[in-house]
């Protein structure tokens, strides 16, 4: 069993929004901080948002900053990613992750990972 599955990606619009849904299951996350990265091809795997497993503490990217909010819904051990004012640059598979601990942008010190899920931006 995955314990996360990443939804809700597609093709959108350059100017329009897109919430990504990361279903946890099989897996005690009390504790993690739940973080979103993206990997667009031939990049590195960056950083988005996270937030703790308890639904506090939201942390993001500077580079998307004010254009995305992170939230958990605590009754379906769900975390989302609402992305708006969404761009050509924004073209990425998303990943949802997990790591023990205090929030962090690092992508090595995050153990799980979800398959990804495909956002493509139209110009």
């Amino acid at each position: 069993q995955v314990p996360l599955v990443e939804s809700g990606g597609g093709l959108v619009q350059a100017g329009g929004s897109l919430r990504l849904s990361c279903a946890a299951s099989g897996v005690t996350f009390y504790g993690y901080t739940m973080g979103w990265f993206r990997q667009a091809p031939g990049k590195d795997r960056e950083f988005v948002a996270s937030i703790l497993w308890t639904g506090s503490s939201p942390y993001y990217a500077d580079s998307m900053k004010g254009r995305i909010t992170i939230s958990k819904d605590n009754a379906k051990a769900a975390v989302y990613l609402q992305m708006n004012s969404l761009n050509p640059e924004d073209t990425a598979t998303y990943y949802c992750a997990a790591k023990w601990g205090s929030r962090g942008n690092n992508y090595n010190n995050y153990e799980y990972w979800g398959q990804g899920t495909q956002v493509t931006v139209a110009s």
